[in-house]
């Protein structure tokens, strides 16, 4: 299997994108670099689309089977997610200091980054996180279940949700593709005729199925085969047509910058593109593409506890609370998920891996004893 290195960076920057997203709407800056970094939403959707090739391109190398696969997922996605949440449920009753933010007016974003209230449905809440099904419940079920206590972790059920599925059609990437692409649609269908009770939320796979839908549809570009050029335009012109249902410049831009991506990886010669090749395989890059799943989790409870304390400290001073807030709230989430990563995500990625493999060789050699 070919490997993505320039994807490896992209993962990377589109964390630390993510990381500064939530930083800026706090601090007091000038206002195109708050609106520069007010598209978090369309980064995770662009980890959506790198998702939707790594893990096809992982479970075709699986060969389809569901346990190796899953038992190498688990183990990526669980011990550095139950270590956060953790966390996350015990910082839930703090303040975020926002009475002490008098620039923090009622629409600024940093109130949805950051929840104040604890939960009345509290127990079921914390049973569909640890299930990943908080993306299944429509809002008259359980309103903002898919946000609650750690709310980065809202698209962890999509991607389980993807995994699923991806499984059931045993990694099939057309079939794959077309049945995402079918699914965005009746989102699309579902979201303009339903009264808003019945709505989802983002974290429901159809909701986000173009996305994944387009990641499937580069494995055949990245793979070299015949026609795949031809299925990846289709699948773009779709998604763009789908993100233009639901308004503004950010429901677009995960495609195009996904197919700029795409080219710098297929052709990092290419005059104009050897730049952008040359930053996201660096060093610097690949590492926080490494740390990049802690950093993404890791960053919101952080930056609540930093938040309350640093907004007492400034005492309603915006211009002392930015100074301070910004290195630490770029700093220690950087720290710690260096630390999840070395210590939590690392070593356990290498035991699922190894317990895949293992599991995998055990059920192809009874296969060719029996055939021998």
């Amino acid at each position: 299997m070919k490997r993505l290195d320039s994807l490896d960076g992209v993962r990377g920057l589109l964390a630390f994108y993510v990381l500064l997203s939530h930083v800026a709407p706090f601090a007091v800056l000038p206002g195109p670099l708050q609106h520069a970094l007010s598209h978090g939403g369309a980064a995770v959707d662009l980890f959506f689309v790198l998702s939707g090739l790594v893990i096809t391109q992982s479970l075709l190398h699986a060969g389809g089977q569901a346990a190796p696969f899953l038992i190498a997922r688990v183990a990526r996605i669980f011990p550095v997610f139950l270590a956060v949440f953790a966390i996350a449920v015990v910082v839930e009753p703090l303040s975020c200091g926002f009475e002490n933010m008098p620039w923090i007016g009622p629409d600024n974003q940093a109130r949805g980054i950051c929840v104040v209230s604890w939960p009345r449905a509290w127990l079921p809440e914390i049973a569909a996180h640890l299930t990943m099904t908080h993306g299944l419940f429509p809002k008259v079920v359980l309103p903002d279940v898919w946000v609650s206590f750690l709310g980065s972790a809202w698209s962890l059920s999509a991607e389980w949700q993807f995994y699923l599925l991806a499984l059931l059609v045993a990694g099939h990437c057309r079939r794959l593709c077309w049945i995402l692409m079918g699914l965005a649609v009746a989102g699309v269908i579902w979201r303009v005729s339903m009264p808003e009770i019945w709505q989802f939320s983002r974290a429901f796979l159809p909701n986000k199925g173009h996305y994944f839908a387009l990641g499937v549809a580069s494995v055949a570009v990245v793979r070299g085969e015949c026609g795949a050029r031809f299925r990846y335009t289709l699948v773009l012109i779709a998604s763009l047509a789908i993100g233009a249902t639901e308004g503004g410049f950010g429901k677009l831009l995960p495609p195009l910058a996904w197919t700029f991506c795409l080219g710098v990886q297929m052709r990092p010669d290419t005059v104009g593109l050897r730049l952008a090749s040359a930053m996201l395989c660096s060093h610097a890059a690949r590492y926080l593409g490494a740390i990049s799943y802690s950093l993404y989790l890791v960053n919101e409870p952080i930056h609540k506890v930093a938040g309350e304390a640093l907004s007492r400290y400034a005492d309603g001073n915006s211009g002392l609370f930015t100074a301070f807030w910004v290195p630490v709230a770029v700093g220690v989430p950087l720290l710690a998920a260096a630390g999840l990563h070395a210590y939590v995500e690392a070593p356990t990625q290498r035991w699922g891996r190894d317990m895949a493999r293992r599991f995998a060789s055990n059920r192809i050699a009874p296969t060719v004893q029996a055939r021998g």
